[in-house]
């Protein structure tokens, strides 16, 4: 579903990856973020897109606005049918990289964020989810 305040985004090409970084931008924007914290949303999202295409060999985001009380916020998560983490503890610990992703990690986009989630299954893909608040 599309709509005002949500948008499906297939991620299956570099080019999708691009539209995402548009996309929270443009919801941050939205959601009255600061400069600052659009940028720490729109890198981690970029890493967590990026992911979603090297491992788990494409997928799809969703980036939703939220609202609660009186702040706002954005959601996005990333989903896909690839082979899964199979060590979470790992693959979050700083500075570690596969040798193949952009450097910044699941670590790193965890830090940029005010919410992460992960939800992995060896054999059954992964799902990130991420929420940036406005202050």
């Amino acid at each position: 579903m599309t709509g005002p305040g949500r948008e499906d985004i297939p991620i299956a090409a570099d080019d999708d990856v691009v539209r995402i970084r548009q996309v929270v931008r443009s919801y941050a924007q939205r959601a009255r973020l600061s400069l600052v914290d659009q940028t720490k949303l729109v890198t981690a999202t970029s890493e967590l897109a990026r992911n979603t295409l090297t491992y788990g060999g494409g997928g799809s985001a969703v980036v939703e606005m939220l609202g609660e009380g009186r702040r706002q916020g954005v959601r996005a998560s990333f989903a896909d049918s690839g082979p899964g983490i199979p060590d979470i503890e790992l693959a979050l610990t700083d500075g570690w990289t596969s040798g193949r992703g952009m450097g910044l990690g699941l670590s790193g986009a965890r830090r940029l964020v005010d919410e992460f989630t992960l939800d992995t299954e060896v054999g059954r893909g992964t799902t990130v989810t991420v929420v940036k608040w406005s202050r």
